[in-house]
């Protein structure tokens, strides 16, 4: 079940909690990608407030939102880029991306196995892309007054095991969100010390979400080649000029 996207445009950009996870998310990101120039990055689900710092370097910026979700227009005061489609059925050419970034996509999907095998239609050659779940462990999954506490939570073993089984291949892991998810001031307060302790924080003891990088695998033709010899030419007049013994 998707979210609203009002709901989701509410939270990162009219509340002080949507806005601190926004500062989470899109920092642990540029550390992955701190840049993508002359780059396609494309986003899907709600991935439009980690995005922004790419508008001004990349060769093609876009995101697309599934239908049961809604549309936005982004980004604010320049051209829009966002896109409403099909949640297995994107308007793009296939291996046309560079970087792809789901957010609020995959935890909520019905269709999960689809959708990655569409994630994996339109990365390219070389492509990398940044699946971002809430923690099944963590405080985010368990509050419902975040997006992270809709869907499916995952622990990082379940992650990988299905990007794994749609033929991704798993390069790094972090954490994110590990300031507490609540509106009380004291906590928003003491927020960025948490983030700063937990950036030094195993993967595995993550906060509120995992992000997982990974790239796309290419398999050669499974099975054996059957071979199928060479027909022997027919030789139509083999055999005319030979003698044949008389008959007594």
């Amino acid at each position: 079940m998707h979210l609203d996207v009002q709901d989701l445009r509410n939270f990162y950009y009219r509340s002080a909690l949507g806005r601190a996870a926004q500062h989470s998310l899109r920092t642990r990101m540029l550390e992955l990608w701190p840049e993508a120039k002359g780059q396609t990055v494309v986003g899907f689900g709600f991935a439009a407030p980690l995005l922004r710092p790419y508008l001004a370097d990349a060769r093609r910026v876009m995101t697309l939102m599934p239908g049961p979700q809604g549309v936005m227009p982004w980004p604010a005061g320049m051209p829009n880029t966002s896109v409403l489609t099909e949640e297995t059925l994107w308007p793009i050419e296939t291996g046309h991306v560079d970087r792809l970034v789901l957010m609020h996509g995959l935890e909520t999907s019905d269709r999960q196995g689809d959708l990655l095998e569409e994630c994996w239609r339109v990365l390219g050659p070389g492509g990398r892309a940044l699946f971002i779940v809430p923690n099944r462990a963590g405080f985010w999954a368990r509050s419902d007054i975040t997006p992270f506490g809709y869907g499916r939570p995952y622990s990082l073993g379940q992650l990988e095991t299905q990007l794994r089984k749609h033929q991704f291949l798993p390069e790094r892991q972090l954490g994110a969100l590990y300031l507490m998810p609540s509106t009380r001031r004291a906590f928003r307060r003491s927020g960025p010390l948490f983030e700063k302790v937990g950036r030094h924080m195993p993967t595995i003891m993550a906060g509120g979400a995992f992000m997982v990088e990974v790239t796309k695998l290419v398999y050669p033709p499974k099975g054996k080649v059957a071979r199928t010899p060479a027909r022997r030419s027919i030789r139509v007049l083999e055999g005319v000029g030979a003698v044949t013994p008389a008959m007594v």
